[in-house]
């Protein structure tokens, strides 16, 4: 079985999810984990399927057939192991927004040579102080011999300085 990575991008529209679940199931495959969001008036996502080596290139012509409703990018062509090893670290993140809290985050975790599993975030407006408020939740992983204690005290002394809500999970 090859494991592709599918990142998917077009305008918002009912439909799209099904199309490309139809090509998917059509040539076999399975739909495994998805990430999927309207995000003004796109919609784009990622998902991982599954599908057997015999089925794998008419698959991705299918995918390139629907090009013009969805833009589909296939990444990966095989068996991939997919190795998880190190320690996690869960965190959220919850303040005022501003310019740069995605870009100091991540300078955090990739100067302590985290990689990032999960980063889920957004926008809501602040319900009694007006203004925006930006929130996220963020899963990384620290390879093995990493100080995961400095990459957290680092991430405090961030949120300190930021004046954000940092919760470790």
């Amino acid at each position: 079985m090859a494991k592709l990575v599918l990142t998917v991008v077009g305008d918002d529209r009912a439909g799209l999810v099904q199309s490309l679940a139809d090509a998917v199931s059509t040539h076999g495959g399975n739909w495994e984990t998805s990430e999927l969001a309207e995000l003004a008036g796109a919609f784009a996502g990622i998902v991982l399927v599954s599908v057997p080596d015999a089925q794998l290139d008419e698959l991705r012509t299918a995918l390139e057939s629907l090009d013009g409703l969805l833009r589909v990018t296939v990444h990966g062509s095989g068996d991939q192991t997919d190795v998880r090893l190190g320690r996690r670290i869960t965190f959220s993140v919850l303040g005022d927004d501003r310019p740069g809290i995605v870009r100091d985050i991540t300078g955090i975790l990739s100067g302590h040579s985290l990689t990032i599993d999960v980063f889920s975030s957004q926008t809501r407006e602040a319900p009694m102080a007006g203004g925006m408020l930006f929130e996220a939740s963020i899963t990384a992983r620290a390879p093995e011999g990493a100080d995961l204690g400095a990459a957290i005290a680092d991430l405090e002394r961030l949120a300190s300085e930021i004046q954000v809500d940092l919760t470790l999970e």
